[in-house]
């Protein structure tokens, strides 16, 4: 009779023991289902390659609210194909084959699920079309910002921007927007790829008191072409999609990747395109009259940029003028300066000192590299 007894007992044990596991796996199972996927790459037809119905489009502009794949459309949005246009225009697609221009008032949208509380990075192709003051308002999870596209950074149409936000939902609508109302309706600016990443935070590297030193982590690159991200300044730009840095001054930075250009090490570095009108800083946590040294890489991409190059840093009270010869053909050196803390906060900052443009390409701006920065307290 015990030896019964025990039996059941064990069996009951055991059967208990599998629905918890079961019921365990059941809950763990749809929790994972429930989290949003770590987003790197194009949103749905964020090249805008899948197009409307033959029946929604009155030549090129679409006819329709959800008539644009994956997308919704409010006013005038035109569907185009890169390259010569009726009335001579020409309209590049670098990053595939068709295109969105949005008209007076016009905005394209989508719905994306995130995860509340994370940072993310919208990367996107745009160029203006026809005026000079165009502007593209960008707006996610009650956040928006406006980039002035007046300035061509790259002249074949590869111009690319990236914007950050914070998400305060399961569900944010991204919104490109255009916000002006030019003499011709048709007239804004130009989206030809559109992709998402989530910003992974950031933690201390040891050895160093820079936080994204190598800037490693940025926003996401295109992987079939890329002229350089341009991360606009912090004016425009509340949160930035680059960790740890902050974008000032007038005119933005460019992020760019080891696929596409020379890098001194690593997978990014930064360009500094603006000259004296942007500049890049990190507030560091220092000990107050403590000595600190500040290292840093600089040269050329080997895209062309030439000329005699300076980078200025500063740091405290100090500040260095780290000139390169660049022909243009790649090629790096490091800096070095030695600094004394004031307070408990130091700001170190680069920019360059002129402006440049491309070898055999004038309407190209760009400037010299900055990578592998380093500060450390001289023991």
């Amino acid at each position: 009779m015990s030896y019964m007894f025990f039996f059941h007992c064990k069996t009951m044990a055991l059967f208990l023991s599998l629905c918890f596991v079961f019921i365990l796996s059941l809950y763990t199972g749809s929790a994972s289902a429930a989290t949003p996927p770590h987003l790197d790459g194009l949103l749905p037809n964020g090249n805008f390659e899948e197009g409307p119905k033959p029946t929604n489009l009155k030549k090129t502009v679409i006819v329709g609210k959800y008539s644009l794949p994956k997308w919704e459309i409010n006013g005038m949005v035109e569907y185009v194909s890169g390259g010569t246009q009726p009335g001579g225009f020409f309209f590049p697609v670098p990053h595939g084959v068709h295109a969105i221009r949005l008209g007076n008032e016009a905005s394209i949208s989508q719905n994306i699920i995130v995860n509340p509380g994370s940072i993310y990075s919208l990367t996107f192709g745009a160029t203006r079309t026809c005026a000079q003051d165009e502007v593209l308002r960008v707006t996610a999870s009650g956040q928006s910002g406006d980039l002035p596209i007046q300035t061509l950074y790259s002249s074949d149409g590869g111009d690319t921007y990236a914007w950050a936000f914070n998400a305060t939902s399961k569900v944010v609508k991204v919104t490109f927007h255009n916000p002006g109302i030019q003499e011709d309706p048709t007239c804004g600016p130009l989206l030809d790829a559109i992709a998402i990443k989530e910003m992974v935070p950031l933690k201390l590297t040891r050895g160093n008191l820079v936080k994204n030193g190598g800037f490693e982590y940025g926003p996401h690159v295109f992987k079939n072409f890329s002229t350089g991200v341009l991360l606009l300044p912090k004016q425009k730009d509340h949160i930035s999609p680059l960790p740890g840095w902050i974008i000032e001054s007038l005119k933005p930075v460019k992020y760019i990747d080891t696929k596409h250009f020379l890098l001194p090490s690593g997978l990014a570095a930064i360009e500094l395109v603006g000259g004296r009108e942007s500049a890049i800083a990190q507030i560091l946590r220092t000990v107050p009259n403590k000595f600190y040294n500040l290292t840093f890489t600089i040269g050329d991409a080997k895209n062309g940029c030439h000329g005699s190059m300076m980078v200025e840093a500063f740091a405290a009270k100090e500040t260095l003028k780290a000139p390169f010869e660049s022909l243009g053909k790649g090629g790096f050196k490091t800096s070095s300066l030695k600094f004394q803390a004031i307070s408990a906060r130091t700001r170190i900052t680069f920019y360059s000192a002129y402006y440049h443009t491309k070898l055999h390409d004038y309407g190209h701006i760009c400037g010299p590299v900055l990578d592998n920065v380093r500060v450390l307290p001289v023991s």
